[in-house]
């Protein structure tokens, strides 16, 4: 499916890198080892030597397979390999995943290049005795070898030199494909220092144009970078449940805890957590505020302050129980950090038994950094919870709603479809911690937080409800995407011998999980008559929701743990609701044995669409835009559901944002295979920001979309169902500027407007001259561009009209991305 270009250059640096290979040799040593000094992270490394005494490291110290046990890459380690070949005449490898008699990890090989799905056991004693045996054997015979003047320790075997020679050729096309790929704009002026501007010819073949499908350009959301609570979620008091716990973030801050952006003041005032009673099992801790003789307040100050606006309405609600046996009032206040009042109304405490009360707060002027106070009068004692405060205008006027301006944004980028709620969200830390939709759903008081993956707490006050809610409002398709019976590939250890990614659910409570998969679908497309339909009627959406795509896991290792519960996930849901278009997943690459395993498993299983992932260098963009050319058009469709460029300091600019259009234009080209994109993360708070690039940055106030942003906005708002074939001719065929200059021409048939997007990644301008007399057209042309330095970080698209001629022989200026709308007559 991925055959590699290998140019005439690499042929070169491959006939002359080695001097062996000029070398008649039959067969050779072949050292395998890790590297002490970083302790095995860097993989399996292997060196070679016709003598057993002289060796040659190839790379230096490439790896040529990997540790997938253990947390994010500082954690994957890789100790005391040892390698041997099988009875069958595969390689065979173990190694230790910690100390001594610690847990070990097997895998296997054909050729030392490709390997087979990793298994764990928790000491060599749990193999099989035949393979056990081997590796006592194989372990006692390692031997010492010095590899670029350092002392290595590993396994030396007498090998063909055809399998060294493999080994060599796989380095340097790995090293030959990664320099390509690492090209960035900045070695431009050296790399086209006598480039002249260019000429391309687009010429259209209306006879070979193809439907493509109508979801491409969607969004993915994820509660990471703060998307959510803090985020999206219109919800201004933070830790409004008093569920948060210092193991949300892992023990490590241990002001991380219940009464966390909460401050008692006053006197003698003193605020307790208690669990005696509560609300709901779901939220069984809440507050206890006990007052001296001159009164106290509890204050609560957001997520880094309350942004209010003057003359804006704020509804508070609150769960309030008196502990005196007489009621209480309570004042509300919103303070700035000056103290003075800008908002205030009074709140009954009831006597005897929880009670919900609400009042409205009119901010009499606009403060960035507000906070929310109770004030009570002397000696009173309450219990408090589920203190909210949310905007009267949310995202349509949506009660529990979503930030107007941040929902808006997404809006405008026009996905046809969004994916929640992840990402690693979705299958969780461990098993413990696998999102489960139906805490999601129902009151408030009784949706059940957790700890985020991410390192902070998820209220769940946008669930699953909230999330379908917001599809229909902006017209985009839900893709709800549930865990494979597996946590994250990067779980940590929660209490399970082999860790969180190792292990899946159980094989006696899967039944159980793939009911909760099946009530998914019934709760989202259901009528009222049905246990989870009445549900959904009861939360105020007695119409389904009307599913038509579930994900099942999410960028998975693809072991024999995982490809058991997909199968048995999968079946279940293709046998009760054969309508509804399940998306599987090939790993967390493009390449690799999760990527070639997760293929092979869709295949055999006649999965309708894969999930695919990549995060990589725009040179890879550049180079690969053949990617989806080569794939067999009967095998499973693709969605890809995670994508961004990413550069060394991990910017989003207008370099990024060229290269991801790039892709995009070559994403258009195969609309029949590629059904779905979208780009990844999505939304990332400042001060809060755990991973980079994301496509909005926001803080309370303000939203700052990205330079790519505008152009998923383009493609979002110009997408066609129709692509239509061209022949391009060059001026300058040379690799690096012809792959630096993209287009696409599509049209809408709805509307029957052609679209023509048009790409120029090089340093000088572009003459682009396209032959559109085959079409009837207006002779007005919509045209908008995004131009700049490749550095630049904040541009906005530049709309104007032109006419048709000019759209017919247009100049891309250097570092621009240009689309061309125009109406048929």
């Amino acid at each position: 499916m991925m055959v590699k270009k290998i140019t005439g250059l690499f042929l070169c640096v491959v006939v002359f890198c080695c001097r062996a290979w000029c070398q008649d040799l039959d067969s050779a040593w072949l050292f395998a080892y890790t590297k002490v000094q970083n302790e095995g992270r860097g993989g399996l490394h292997f060196a070679w030597s016709n003598d057993g005494q002289g060796w040659h490291a190839i790379g230096p110290e490439f790896g040529f397979v990997k540790s997938d046990y253990g947390r994010w890459g500082s954690e994957k380690r890789m100790i005391a390999p040892v390698l041997f070949a099988g009875a069958d005449g595969a390689w065979q490898c173990v190694w230790n995943l910690g100390g001594k008699n610690s847990p070990v990890a097997y895998t296997g090989s054909p050729d030392l290049v490709h390997w087979i799905t990793q298994s764990y056991y928790l000491n060599e004693q749990e193999l099989k005795p035949a393979l056990a045996q081997q590796v006592a054997a194989a372990r006692s015979q390692r031997q010492e070898a010095v590899v670029l003047g350092v002392p290595e320790t590993g396994s030396r075997v007498k090998v063909p030199w055809s399998l060294v020679d493999g080994l060599i050729k796989k380095e340097q096309l790995t090293r030959y494909r990664n320099q390509l790929w690492g090209e960035t704009t900045r070695e431009d002026a050296l790399r086209f220092a006598s480039l002249k501007p260019v000429s391309v010819s687009i010429r259209p073949d209306r006879s070979r144009s193809k439907k493509i499908g109508d979801l491409l350009v969607g969004a993915f959301f994820e509660d990471i970078n703060y998307a959510a609570d803090g985020g999206l979620y219109a919800e201004l008091i933070q830790n409004r449940d008093f569920e948060y716990h210092p193991s949300d973030r892992e023990y490590r801050d241990q002001s991380w805890n219940h009464q966390k952006a909460w401050t008692a003041s006053g006197a003698g005032t003193v605020l307790t957590i208690d669990s005696t009673a509560p609300i709901h099992p779901n939220n069984n801790h809440y507050a206890v505020l006990r007052t001296g003789g001159s009164g106290g307040a509890l204050s609560n100050e957001g997520f880094d302050g309350i942004a209010v606006k003057a003359g804006e309405r704020y509804d508070l609600s609150l769960f309030v129980r008196s502990l005196t046996g007489r009621g209480v009032k309570l004042t509300a206040r919103l303070m700035d950090k000056d103290g003075a009042v800008i908002a205030s109304a009074v709140v009954s405490g009831p006597a005897t038994a929880w009670r919900k009360q609400t009042a409205v707060l009119t901010a009499a002027k606009t403060v960035a950094d507000a906070r929310l106070e109770l004030a009570l009068p002397p000696g009173a004692t309450v219990a408090l919870d589920m203190i909210s405060l949310f905007p009267r205008k949310t995202f349509k006027g949506r009660k529990n709603g979503l930030r107007e301006d941040l929902a808006q944004s997404i809006a405008d980028l026009h996905p046809r479809f969004i994916r929640f709620p992840g990402g690693c969200v979705a299958h969780g830390d461990g098993i413990e911690n696998i999102y489960n939709w139906k805490n999601t759903i129902g009151p408030l008081e009784a949706r059940k937080p957790q700890r985020n993956l991410w390192g902070y707490h998820q209220s769940m006050g946008l669930g699953y409800f909230e999330y379908f809610r917001f599809c229909e409002d902006i017209g985009a398709q839900p893709v709800p995407v549930v865990a494979a019976g597996v946590p994250c590939q990067n779980s940590g250890l929660h209490g399970h011998p082999l860790g969180g990614q190792q292990c899946g659910i159980p094989l006696k409570d899967m039944d159980s999980y793939i009911q909760d998969v099946l009530d998914l679908v019934e709760w989202a497309n259901g009528d009222v008559h049905t246990k989870w339909g009445k549900a959904r009627a009861a939360a105020g959406h007695p119409e389904p929701f009307h599913l038509k795509y579930i994900g099942i896991g999410n960028e998975d290792l693809i072991s024999d743990v995982f490809a058991e519960r997909f199968t048995m996930i999968y079946n279940a849901v293709k046998k009760k609701y054969p309508e509804i278009t399940v998306i599987g997943t090939v790993g967390p690459f493009f390449e690799g044995t999760d990527y070639e395993q997760g293929w092979k498993l869709a295949t055999e299983l006649r999965v309708p669409v894969v999930d695919e992932h990549y995060y990589v260098a725009p040179g890879w963009f550049i180079y690969n835009q053949d990617f989806y050319d080569k794939y067999d058009r009967s095998k499973s469709k693709v969605y890809l559901g995670e994508y961004a460029a990413h550069l060394p300091g991990r910017p989003n600019n207008l370099e990024t944002a060229l290269a991801e259009a790039i892709h995009l234009t070559t994403l258009e080209r195969n609309g029949d295979v590629v059904q779905m994109a979208s780009y990844a993360p999505l939304l990332a708070k400042e001060g809060h920001t755990q991973w980079s690039p994301d496509l909005i940055y926001f803080n309370n106030s303000t939203v700052k979309p990205t330079t790519g942003y505008y152009v998923q906005q383009l493609f979002g708002r110009h997408a066609g169902d129709v692509y239509i074939p061209a022949t391009a001719l060059y001026s300058d065929n040379n690799e690096k500027v012809r792959n630096r200059v993209a287009w696409s021409l599509v049209q809408d048939t709805k509307s029957g407007d052609l679209v023509l997007k048009l790409v120029n990644l090089l340093p000088v301008s572009v003459s682009v001259t396209t032959d559109l007399a085959g079409f009837r057209l207006a002779q007005r042309v919509q045209k908008t561009v995004l131009q700049g330095n490749p550095a630049d970080r904040a541009l906005v698209p530049v709309e104007a009209t032109v006419s048709l001629k000019e759209a017919e022989k247009m100049t891309l200026e250097p570092y621009s991305f240009t689309v061309v709308r125009v109406k048929q007559q």
